[in-house]
């Protein structure tokens, strides 16, 4: 009897802790944003990064580097704009500006070309191996098998041509290309990354927090953390955004206590990576009206971050929201951020088929500032545990 008694209350607590756990989603279309609230969960709530994961980190953030200017290289091409980069080159020469750079802009522009862009790479395979060997320095980031092989090739890469990355991101040309990086989806984030390339480069560099913040991994695969916050455990899974990756999703929609659905406000003008013919806040819009509606989460939390409201505010200023095809009805002032974000806010809402979407369950964020996600993922943890007590009947309303 004892003994039965003994099993009787351990299975009780079992049941007791599983209903307080956490179990909450990141959703949301591909590039949104929602790898950069993990991290910040895991920055807020969870364990230092070890050095093995800085070092992978490290490599992650020269490829990206590499993968940026490769995109922004063959825009140039696309612009027509070599022309410029010939004038801008004869103009430093002329007045002797740049002086400290080891070649022009245009040079640097052919050497990107010449070994960065994928149809070369097999050309210059064998000047990259022993490349590889000269940026075998005393590096502290190294080589790390966590980032994957493309990943350390770029790297290398990167050691490889950094000079001529860094003179050709800032000329006045890459400037104009970098204005119109909307038509070939280069993450926003990664101008911070090419405007420190120096850094990047030295033998000692370690990525800081905001490095690693702004790195970008496409999530292939699905990653969860655990976290004890207050007494209570959190348990959260971020899953791919992109469509191959979203059949993933139903496997992880079982006693799921809530979701958190990330999309991008600065995408309105962009189209999808893996369907060029799409705009990604349509797709956002449609995503989240699917999930909402979806009879596993009628019982579950529904959180709306509209991220990048930095990246908003900046676009607005150039790009016009009725502009769109698909948001021709948008008639707020041009220009205006709150405007904007109202008008989004609301396409968000009327997916609801039924009920509502309290206001506090909608925040405007910006993943990259740990500041604001602090605050904004303390107030969704409230929102969500109270609604968890809620439902097992001991909640305040």
């Amino acid at each position: 009897a004892a003994n039965s008694r003994t099993i009787d209350n351990y299975l009780k607590r079992a049941k007791q802790d599983e209903q307080r756990k956490i179990k909450m989603l990141l959703l949301g279309a591909g590039d949104s944003g929602k790898s950069t609230i993990f991290k910040q969960m895991r920055l807020l709530y969870g364990a230092e990064r070890s050095d093995d994961e800085l070092r992978m980190f490290g490599v992650v953030v020269r490829s990206n580097i590499v993968y940026t200017m490769r995109k922004l290289c063959s825009l140039l091409h696309n612009m027509g704009l070599e022309a410029n980069l010939d004038m801008e080159s004869r103009e430093a020469e002329k007045h002797g500006g740049g002086i400290e750079d080891l070649m022009t802009c245009r040079e640097a522009y052919d050497d990107l070309r010449k070994h960065l862009l994928k149809k070369n790479i097999a050309e210059t395979a064998q000047d990259h191996v022993s490349g590889s060997k000269r940026a075998g320095r005393n590096d502290w980031v190294g080589h790390s098998p966590r980032a994957g092989q493309a990943a350390n090739n770029n790297a290398e890469q990167f050691l490889e041509h950094y000079e001529s990355i860094r003179i050709l991101w800032r000329s006045a040309t890459m400037k104009k290309v970098w204005d119109k990086r909307a038509a070939i989806n280069v993450f926003d984030a990664h101008q911070d990354l090419l405007d420190s390339v120096t850094r990047i480069a030295s033998p000692d560099y370690k990525p800081s927090v905001h490095d690693v913040l702004i790195s970008r991994v496409r999530t292939t695969e699905v990653v969860n953390e655990k976290y004890m916050i207050n007494g209570a455990l959190f348990e959260m899974y971020d899953v791919g955004g992109q469509r191959s990756e979203r059949r993933k999703w139903i496997d992880f929609f079982d006693d799921v206590t809530a979701v958190i659905f990330v999309a991008a406000l600065s995408e309105y003008d962009q189209a999808l990576a893996e369907a060029r013919r799409s705009n990604r806040m349509v797709e956002s819009i449609e995503l989240f009206r699917s999930v909402c509606n979806n009879h596993a989460f009628e019982n579950t939390s529904i959180i709306l971050f509209l991220n990048k409201k930095d990246l908003f505010a900046q676009k607005i200023l150039r790009s016009d929201i009725s502009a769109q095809r698909p948001f021709r009805d948008f008639d707020g002032p041009r220009k205006n951020f709150d405007s904007g974000v109202s008008y989004f806010t609301q396409r968000f809402k009327n997916c609801l088929i039924s009920g509502e979407l309290n206001d506090s369950f909608i925040h405007v964020t910006c993943a990259t500032d740990t500041n604001n996600m602090e605050f904004v993922l303390t107030a969704t943890r409230k929102i969500v545990q109270n609604e968890n007590l809620k439902r097992s009947g001991l909640g305040i309303d």
